[in-house]
């Protein structure tokens, strides 16, 4: 099925459901902080804060990766009735999982351009959707 307008969820829903991703987020940048510093402190290790920065970048990166690519939504989009997928439809490999989510973060972080491209994109998707060749709709 090729994009279309009407199946993409609008840009407030797609934001108030990244607001709800940051509580999680949170969740998971603590517990994996928490439980590399333990590690590496009960190891006796003088790399603590490479170590937990590490940790927390491969604990938030295999959250997402693991929800998109298994599930096509991680909590957050299921409660605002969204899922991701292919442009062609099909679930997200895992390789475009991780590519999507590695594109997130500069898309992000460059003053939000993700979503002014969201604004303007001619199907309303994400600028890291569109380069991941990946898109948000709204789920049945």
């Amino acid at each position: 099925m090729p994009p279309c307008h009407r199946d993409t969820p609008g840009i407030g829903r797609r934001l108030l459901s990244l607001v709800y991703e940051l509580l999680l987020v949170t969740a998971v940048i603590l517990l994996a902080a928490g439980l590399a510093t333990a590690l590496a402190e009960f190891a006796g290790s003088t790399h603590t804060r490479t170590l937990t920065r590490l940790s927390v970048a491969l604990g938030t990166l295999a959250y997402f990766v693991w929800q998109w690519h298994a599930r096509g939504q991680t909590l957050p989009m299921k409660t605002w009735r969204m899922r991701l997928e292919t442009t062609a439809g099909a679930r997200v490999p895992l390789s475009r999982a991780l590519l999507r989510a590695i594109l997130a973060v500069p898309c992000y972080g460059l003053l939000c351009i993700t979503v002014l491209w969201a604004l303007i994109d001619r199907d309303g998707q994400f600028l890291h959707d569109r380069l991941a060749g990946t898109r948000i709709v709204t789920a049945l």
